[in-house]
C-alpha cells in the first residue's frame, strides 16, 4: 500500500478573491407552452426560488433582461414562440471564504486536496466564484492544462480530504468507486463484514459531538430523505424513515468529561449529503457547534409553511433567518481515504492532517514532541 502522505513536501495553491464575483448569466429560449406570457410571468414562475415576484419586477425595470438581444425593462412585455432571453445576475460580493489549497496526492490521473472549513467545493447560492472549483480552474489556467473536477461531495464547513480527478476516465471510475458503497447499502445484497472487504474506496472522518456516548462501537442505519424547507430550494435532507438507506460506523475515540463531549472516527459506507451530521444526530449527539441539526436528525427550528417575501438589493431573497446546510461552526474532518488507483490499481492511502481540536490526547503530545 502507498502512503504519499508520509513522505509527501507540503505543497499550497490559492488566489485571492477579487472583491466582486463576475455575476451570471441565465439563458432560456421562450416555449409554446410559455408563448403569449408575460415577461414578469415568465420569470416569476420559472425561477420563484431565485426571487419574489417584486424582486423579479426590479430586476426587470433595472435592465438586466434582454429579449432577441434587446433590454426589456417592461414588466408586462408579451412572450413570442423561440425569442431568446438572457437575464444578467449583477456581481456582487460573496461571503468571506478560505482561499489556500493543501495538495495532499497527485498523479496524472487525480488530485487529492486538503480543504478548509468554510469554502465552499462547487458553485451555488451565494458562492458562484469563492468556491474550490474557481481555484482549480484558475491553477490550471496557469498550466495551460485541463483543470480538475471534485468526484464527490464535502459540506463547506467540513474540512478534509477532497479527491478530484484530472482526466475522464479517472473520473468515471472515482466517480463509480464512491457510488458503489451506496449501492450496496440500498440493494442490501452482502453483509457489512463483506462490504467493507469488496468496497474500492473508504473514508474515514473525525467528528466532535456533543454529549458522552455510552458505547464504544455504534453502527447507524437510519435512512435520509428531504423536507422542503425556507433558504434550501431544492429541500433539506433530514433523518427520514421514508428516504434512502444510509450506514454510518462510529467508533468512540476519547471521551471529555469536564467538557461533555465525545471524539469519534466516523466510516461512511454510503454517501448520503450531510450524512454524518444527520445520523449523529439522530442518536442524540449532533455535531459540537452544528448550527442546523438537533436531536432526532431534524433541523434546529422551522416552519415549512412560512415564505419571506421581502427582497435583497439585487432582487434576489433575503439570507435565510434559520440556520442553512452550509453554515459552518461544526468539527467535521475528513481524515483518511483509501482507494485502489483508478488506473493502476495500486492501494493509496492518503490523510489529511487533523486540526488540533480533532486530535486525541496522545496524538497531541506526539505532534508535540515532534
Amino acid at each position: 500500500m502507498s502512503n504519499p502522505s508520509e513522505t509527501r513536501q507540503t505543497q499550497r495553491f490559492g488566489l485571492l478573491w477579487p472583491d466582486l464575483n463576475d455575476g451570471l448569466s441565465y439563458n432560456d429560449v421562450v416555449r409554446s407552452s410559455d408563448s403569449e406570457s408575460t415577461l414578469i410571468e415568465f420569470y416569476s414562475s420559472k425561477y420563484k426560488n431565485s426571487a419574489p415576484l417584486q424582486g423579479w419586477v426590479q430586476r426587470i425595470e433595472n435592465g438586466q433582461i434582454r429579449v432577441d438581444g434587446t433590454v426589456v425593462t417592461d414588466p408586462e412585455t408579451i412572450l413570442r414562440v423561440g425569442s431568446k432571453l438572457i437575464y444578467h445576475r449583477l456581481p456582487w460580493r460573496e461571503p468571506d471564504a478560505p482561499c489556500l489549497l493543501e495538495v495532499l496526492y497527485e498523479d496524472g490521473d487525480m488530485i487529492a486536496l486538503n480543504k478548509p472549513s468554510g469554502l465552499q467545493v462547487l458553485p451555488g447560492g451565494l458562492f458562484q466564484q469563492r468556491t474550490v472549483l474557481s481555484q482549480l480552474q484558475w491553477q490550471a489556467s496557469k498550466k495551460q492544462e485541463p483543470h480538475p473536477v471534485p468526484v464527490h461531495r464535502l459540506g463547506r464547513g467540513t474540512s478534509g480530504i477532497l479527491l478530484c480527478a484530472k482526466t475522464k476516465l479517472a473520473k468515471t471510475r472515482l466517480a463509480a468507486y464512491f457510488a458503489d458503497g451506496t449501492s450496496y447499502i440500498e440493494g442490501n445484497r452482502k453483509t457489512n463484514m463483506e462490504m467493507c472487504g469488496t468496497r474500492k474506496i473508504t473514508k474515514i472522518y473525525r467528528a466532535l459531538v456533543t454529549g458522552l456516548l455510552d458505547e464504544d462501537k455504534v453502527l447507524i442505519k437510519q435512512p435520509i430523505g428531504m423536507v422542503q424547507y425556507p433558504g434550501v430550494a431544492k429541500g433539506l435532507y433530514v433523518a427520514s424513515s421514508s428516504g434512502k438507506p444510509a450506514l454510518s460506523k462510529v467508533d468512540v475515540l476519547e471521551r471529555n468529561m469536564q467538557g461533555n463531549n465525545t471524539l469519534v472516527q466516523v466510516e461512511i459506507q454510503s454517501g448520503r449529503p450531510h450524512q454524518i451530521r444527520i445520523h449523529l444526530a439522530f442518536i442524540g449527539h449532533p455535531l459540537l457547534g452544528d448550527p442546523l441539526y438537533v436531536g432526532g436528525g431534524q433541523p434546529m427550528c422551522f416552519d415549512p409553511e412560512f415564505v419571506d417575501g421581502s427582497y435583497a438589493q439585487d432582487g434576489g431573497y433575503q439570507r435565510p433567518t434559520n440556520p442553512v446546510p452550509g453554515d459552518c461552526g461544526y468539527f467535521l474532518h475528513a481524515h483518511q481515504l483509501t482507494l485502489s488507483h483508478p488506473t493502476t490499481n495500486e492501494v493509496i492511502k492518503i490523510t489529511a492532517p487533523l486540526p488540533s481540536i480533532l486530535q486525541t490526547q496522545d496524538e497531541a503530545k506526539e505532534i508535540s514532541i515532534n
